[in-house]
């Protein structure tokens, strides 16, 4: 079973780039078949990585969110998926072109986690992949994971709308552009419509994570540097959000909180796990 999930790992890697290519090709010829087609191959890879995890969770016999492979994986799914319905609902297919890179990224991130699991399996068996430590074994896990990779995917959407606000003036205005690209007033909707969806769900995270925390350690927080970090995300946008709603907050500024909040998200998965080891930090 571990080699069929394999097999429809690199499927989806594969689909992905090809995805993105498709979105490219339709920028730069300007052809409105090939951003139907990359849509339709956006939604069947999409379908291959919901398949692959799913046989994941099988072949483990629990909630396949417990490891960075699986994080990983999951977090360029949400990504893929969330951008997917924002393409549709704002018929804004020029949006893939600028996210189907980063999920691709964020998938190859996730490549790398599953290459190293098959040489740890090939070196001493599945047991050690399929055993989680004792704090994982919570029906906590599913809420918990499952929530913060909705957050994240809506902050990587708001991140890539960010970038495509900054780069509004800098391209030409023509034909193609003012009908497939909203303008920045509607850019910086979308965008923070991204950012409450995230913050909503990295609320109701951080919260069940405490409570969480207290089964299994016996306290609500620890200022581990994963919940650290957290706590700084959280804070970057809010401080967007009360700007915004309070002081009608918008425009560049904005976008660039919307970086940088990204950024935050970054540095709080890979990053802390990479260079801050806590009792987060799971392989």
């Amino acid at each position: 079973m571990i080699t069929a999930e394999s097999i429809l790992f690199l499927v989806t890697l594969a689909a992905y780039f090809v995805t993105m290519l498709l979105y490219f090709l339709y920028v730069g010829i300007k052809k409105p078949v090939l951003s139907k087609l990359a849509i339709r191959v956006q939604f069947g890879a999409l379908l291959v990585h919901t398949a692959a995890i799913v046989l994941r969770g099988i072949w483990m016999g629990r909630l396949p969110m417990a490891n960075q492979y699986e994080f990983s994986t999951a977090f360029s799914w949400a990504l893929a998926l969330v951008s997917l319905v924002f393409i549709l609902k704002f018929n804004f297919p020029v949006l893939g072109a600028f996210a189907l890179p980063v999920t691709l990224l964020l998938a190859a991130h996730a490549g790398l986690m599953k290459l190293n699991e098959l040489r740890v399996i090939a070196m001493n068996g599945a047991d050690g992949i399929k055993n989680l430590m004792p704090a994982l074994r919570s029906s906590w896990l599913g809420i918990h994971v499952s929530t913060v990779i909705v957050a994240y995917g809506a902050f990587g959407v708001s991140f890539v709308l960010s970038i495509i606000f900054l780069l509004r003036d800098r391209m030409k205005e023509n034909g193609f552009w003012d009908q497939h690209i909203p303008k920045k007033e509607k850019l910086d909707t979308i965008s923070y419509r991204c950012v409450s969806l995230g913050m909503m769900f990295l609320t109701v995270t951080i919260g069940f994570g405490g409570i969480w925390a207290e089964n299994a350690w016996g306290s609500y927080w620890t200022w581990d540097p994963k919940e650290t970090w957290a706590l700084v995300t959280w804070v970057i946008y809010l401080v967007y959000l009360h700007l915004r709603i309070r002081k009608g907050w918008s425009g560049r500024t904005a976008a660039i909180f919307g970086v940088a909040g990204f950024v935050c998200v970054l540095f709080t998965y890979i990053g802390v796990n990479t260079l801050l080891p806590g009792l987060h930090s799971y392989k």
